[in-house]
This record gives C-alpha cells, structure tokens and sequence, in this order.
C-alpha cells in the first residue's frame, strides 16, 4: 500500500496551492491520485480536494523519482518497497535514522545536493514532515555543528546545507506565513553568529505550532532589535547562536536590548547552554539546544 499520510493540524492546501508549490498541474496530481494510487487528499464536505504538507512533501518526492528516470507506473511500488524497508525486521527505526543521518553528512561533506535531496526524499515517503525535522533534520544540525567546533568541518558545509535547507524550506515558510494570525515571534542570530540552519528549523517549529514567524536572519546587531519590535509589534524574541557572546555583549548589549524591547527575550542554541547563567543576569531565557524542548518552554512562559 501507499505511504499512509496523516492530516495536519497546521493547514491544509487547496489543489491550486499544490500546483504552484509543486510545479505539478492539478489535472496530473488527479491523475496520479485516480490512475496510480499514489496518494489520497482530503476531502471537503463539498467534494474539494485538500492536501496536508505531507502530501507536498511526497508529490515532490515523485517529482523527484520522474526527474532520475523512473516511470510514472513504478513509482507506487518503488514507494511501497521503501516504506517496507523502514518497517521490516531487518532494522531498527534508530538504526534506519542512523543510516539516513550519515548519508546526508556524506551529502554535505561531498557538496552533493542530489543525495541530500534523495535521502530527504526517502524519509519524507515514510514519515511525516515532523517527524522527519526531529529524527533526521536537527540531528544533522547537531552533527554539523560539532564537527565546526572540532575542526572537521567547514564553513563552506554549512552554508551548503543553509541554502539547501532554506530551498526545502522557503515555500512552507511563504504559504503560512499568509496565513498565520497567531502571536507574532523576531528571529535573528545573536551577533558575529552566521549559523543559521538551527534558526530556521525553530522558526519552522514555531510556524508549525501556530506563531507569526519574522526571520531576521545572521549576524543581527543587539541595538536593532528594540526598533524592529515596535515595528512588527511582536510578542517576543527569539536569538540563536552556536557560541556565546564575548562579555560585553552579554553584560551591556543584550541587557540593554532587552530592557528596551519590552518583550520577552528567548535565547536558543548551543550557546544557551554555554552562557547559561550570564543570559539569565541579562534578563533572557535560555532554551537549549532541543528544538521541541525549547519551543514548548518559550510557550510555557509566553502564556503564563
């Protein structure tokens, strides 16, 4: 059988949607559902076809599939075999992580987007995006990360996978955010931090839990903050970073940029660990490194 493909809570998207994030024409996306099986939308009372991330995510995988060659007709059972191979006895779900994890270090490392887009793909066919985000994507993040601070990877890696992530990731990121109404959060790196992969996966935790996300990006000067909150009239203010600020930004910038946003000021990331005691004298929260972790923790304090 087809991969089984559960509704999320965070939206579901119309066929015209689907088309323009796929590049798929919705009478080819009716065929592969009719004709070959391939997936089952939503259904409205009204008869309309509605399709959750989960279906995105897969549609691009097939794209993907046809892209390398393989005909429309041996895609289910392509999908159906990888599906078998994640639940047969042969592994563990830790053991098939595991082996998804080291092929896209490999990916990286190699500067090769066309595995980094198949192992994606192959988990995405299997699990839902969510999960695929805690079990393979933030693991990577970590494995990057400490292989910049032993000296094994570079800088080139990770700006490889940034853009890579941000390409998977930008059109969910557009599409939410047009509709979210839900309290809005500031997203930046603390300043002279340029790792902004683990930025983006807690901005799209946050959408995925109903937060308008504003990502400001790398490298974000203290002093700038307190203007774009009264500008975005943000509820808070969320800052990550791999290594902790020298003192004087701790002491003087930060606790000045805090004081003068008036909002909350939630700190994530490695160095949130690191600075721990330091962020909370300035007046932040420190969130760790765990992204589910985190995000309930800042939603604990956000709605006390």
């Amino acid at each position: 059988m087809a991969p089984q493909l559960n509704t999320v809570d965070s939206g579901l998207y119309p066929i015209g949607t689907v088309s323009e994030l796929t590049g798929v024409n919705a009478i080819t996306l009716r065929a592969w559902e009719r004709r070959y099986s391939l997936f089952e939308p939503v259904r409205k009372a009204s008869g309309h076809r509605l399709y959750t991330q989960q279906h995105i995510d897969l549609i691009n995988r097939i794209v993907g599939l046809l892209a390398r060659g393989m005909r429309i007709g041996q895609v289910k059972a392509h999908l159906d075999a990888e599906q078998a191979r994640a639940e047969d006895g042969t592994g563990t779900p830790q053991a098939l992580w595991r082996r998804y994890l080291e092929r896209m270090v490999t990916g990286v490392v190699q500067f090769d987007e066309a595995a980094l887009e198949e192992t994606y793909g192959e988990a995405l066919a299997v699990y839902p995006v969510k999960t695929v985000t805690e079990e393979l994507l933030t693991p990577l993040l970590m494995e990057l990360g400490r292989r910049w601070e032993d000296g094994e990877g570079t800088v080139a890696e990770e700006h490889f996978f940034g853009c890579y992530l941000r390409s998977k990731l930008g059109a969910r990121f557009h599409h939410r955010v047009r509709a979210q109404d839900g309290p809005k959060l500031l997203l930046a790196c603390l300043p002279g931090d340029r790792h902004e992969t683990g930025l983006l996966l807690f901005a799209l935790a946050a959408s995925d839990a109903g937060y308008h996300t504003i990502v400001l990006g790398a490298d974000m000067p203290l002093n700038e903050l307190p203007a774009a909150t009264r500008k975005t009239r943000c509820a808070a203010i969320v800052l990550s970073g791999l290594v902790a600020p020298d003192t004087v930004i701790l002491k003087k910038d930060l606790a000045e940029a805090i004081e003068q946003s008036g909002v909350p000021v939630f700190i994530g990331g490695r160095a949130s660990v690191d600075a721990y005691d330091s962020l909370k004298r300035a007046g932040a929260e420190p969130l760790g490194t765990d992204l589910e972790t985190g995000l309930a923790r800042m939603s604990e304090l956000l709605n006390a």
